[in-house]
């Protein structure tokens, strides 16, 4: 994957798209491209938040640990943004994330993350309405959970 490729899968992801394209391309350069084998995790609930990732190509499983063991409850596709959460609260990670197949990803490195935030308010809006939509899910989710 080059450097464009890298930029324009960026630009797919709602957050960066108001990004002008030379920050989009510095932010490609100064992230790592890692691979991720099926069943590999990005990173284990618990863990220090250190860094984000876009999911250039493949799936990946959100896992929660609970008494009973871990359980899915979510599945990510390409251009999904994951592991922003612990960076934004300073906290560790909240769930695991685990390649569901072979996954190619970007793993932006958290001051990187944070200085973007601060340069683009677009971006702290974009990251704001996702958060919300995910916690409206979780909701959602709870509720019809306790009807049934």
């Amino acid at each position: 994957m080059t450097l464009e490729t890298e930029v324009q899968s960026l630009r797919q992801v709602p957050m960066f798209r108001d990004v002008d394209p030379a920050r989009l391309k510095l932010l490609a350069f100064t992230s790592e491209r890692v691979q991720f084998a099926a069943g590999q995790r990005f990173f284990s609930q618990g863990d220090p938040s250190d860094a984000a990732f876009v999911l250039l190509d493949g799936r990946a499983s959100v896992l929660l640990n609970t008494p009973t063991g871990e359980i899915q409850v979510a599945q990510l596709s390409s251009n999904a943004l994951v592991g922003e959460m612990g960076i934004l609260s300073d906290t560790p990670r909240s769930a695991t994330i685990m390649a569901a197949e072979p996954t190619t990803a970007l793993r932006i490195d958290k001051r990187v993350f944070l200085e973007l935030l601060a340069q683009f308010p677009q971006m702290s809006l974009a990251v704001m309405r996702e958060l919300a939509q995910r916690l409206e899910r979780t909701n959602a989710q709870l509720v019809a959970q306790s009807s049934s």
